[in-house]
């Protein structure tokens, strides 16, 4: 019987042939903690008895949710972390790089064939590089950075087969928003969702790594997409790639198909206050908004920030909406500066940022008050996810938020 990527790939590290619902003690190729999961996974490292972590090269630190710290106990969580990379001789970038998730893949810090772990729930987003990546807490950050392994059940895999063209400022983001709304925020629990199909081979990168970071969103434990040119043609030059060959088997057992054609797709909207709660822009068109937020681990790249500069062209934004946009990486913020992407968000009113987490999580800057309605690009929109409980936020792509943040209201972007 054949095996799915996912079966392949656990079967390759732990070195025999393992099958979804098995559970494994599995080697990792890299760990990631960040400014707000570290301390506490650094603490429980050295509850275990941790002295040395167990490959100072492969730990892979940053700060991207406070950044600059906007609280004394943020300050000291930056404190803290900077003298363990220093005892432990861990590289950290700091906050000089950008969103964890972004710097992980454009580092090349994920390659084809590799288990990835990191203590923030979108980890998963590395998967567009053919890894097995998934989040975990932090007492199993804790075990894996002194172990460098970590105990996993061989998840079961829903094949996600998407076909058919992109409309006029139709995305990747409207299609996982899509799915989304079509699989539920449950009904993938503990599950792989394999991208596959003829869009989703002709997506670049980019889209490839919005769809990935939303897996988490349905509950599953990792996205993937099966390794191609694309993937060979990005990580190029970015780190050590492992085999390209990779793929899951033709006779491959999996829990669920899903179909989905994008030929027809409209721009899809997350509709307060869980991810699942999708429509089609239309029935939300209208809708007054206070804060608009283009950036994030999902929708900060050079392609989202150039799709919704597409979108802005020479006009302004409302004055009665703040405008936020932050890039997700230092690298993705110079190409949009040399671009003059950069240029013309600020022309058109918005506050750009240096590359963090920003609104996104509600814990640094741009919250809400109660009352009031963000409409953002990121992958959340919980109560209380940027700012106030009593406020409203909206999920949608590049392309509708910068419309959108025209004409002061939730707007079809095909209509610009």
């Amino acid at each position: 019987m054949g095996a799915t990527i996912v079966e392949k790939i656990f079967s390759s590290r732990c070195g025999k042939a393992v099958a979804a619902g098995e559970v494994v003690m599995a080697p990792i190729d890299r760990a990631m903690i960040h400014d707000i999961t570290g301390p506490l996974a650094i603490e429980k490292f050295k509850e275990m008895g941790g002295r040395k972590v167990f490959d100072r090269n492969r730990v892979v630190m940053l700060f991207d949710h406070q950044i600059p710290a906007d609280s004394i106990e943020a300050a000291q969580n930056h404190v803290f972390m900077r003298k363990f990379a220093e005892e432990q001789g861990i590289f950290n970038r700091d906050l000089r790089e950008g969103v964890c998730h972004q710097v992980v893949v454009e580092e090349g810090l994920a390659a084809p064939g590799e288990i990835v772990v990191g203590a923030d729930s979108h980890t998963c987003m590395y998967g567009a590089t053919g890894a097995f990546a998934t989040g975990i807490g932090s007492t199993d950050m804790g075990f894996a950075l002194k172990f460098g392994a970590l105990y996993f059940r061989v998840p079961d895999s829903i094949r996600i087969e998407v076909e058919g063209t992109f409309p006029r400022r139709v995305s990747p983001k409207d299609l996982i928003l899509a799915i989304t709304g079509d699989i539920g925020a449950d009904g993938a629990t503990y599950q792989t969702l394999e991208f596959t199909g003829n869009t989703v081979q002709n997506m670049d990168m980019a889209g490839r790594m919005t769809c990935c970071n939303m897996a988490i969103e349905m509950g599953a434990k990792a996205g993937i997409v099966p390794p191609d040119t694309v993937t060979r043609s990005y990580l190029a030059g970015r780190g050590v790639m492992a085999p390209l060959e990779i793929a899951s088997d033709p006779d491959a057992t999996y829990a669920e198909f899903k179909d989905y054609n994008v030929s027809t797709l409209e721009p899809q909207v997350a509709v307060p206050h869980n991810v699942d709660n999708v429509v089609p822009v239309g029935e939300v068109a209208g809708t007054p908004i206070d804060q608009v937020f283009i950036g994030s681990c999902t929708n900060g790249r050079f392609e989202d920030l150039a799709a919704a500069a597409e979108v802005a062209g020479t006009e302004t934004f409302d004055p009665k909406v703040r405008v936020i946009v932050i890039p997700a990486s230092r690298k993705e913020y110079l190409k949009a500066l040399k671009a003059g992407t950069i240029e013309r968000f600020v022309n058109a009113g918005a506050l750009v940022e240096a590359p963090c987490c920003g609104p996104c999580m509600g814990g640094a800057f741009g919250l809400l008050a109660p009352g009031e309605v963000s409409l953002s690009t990121s992958n959340r929109n919980f109560k209380g996810r940027q700012g106030s409980a009593e406020a409203k936020v909206y999920l949608c792509s590049p392309a509708t938020a910068a419309a959108s943040a025209i004409y002061g209201v939730i707007t079809d972007p095909r209509g610009v």
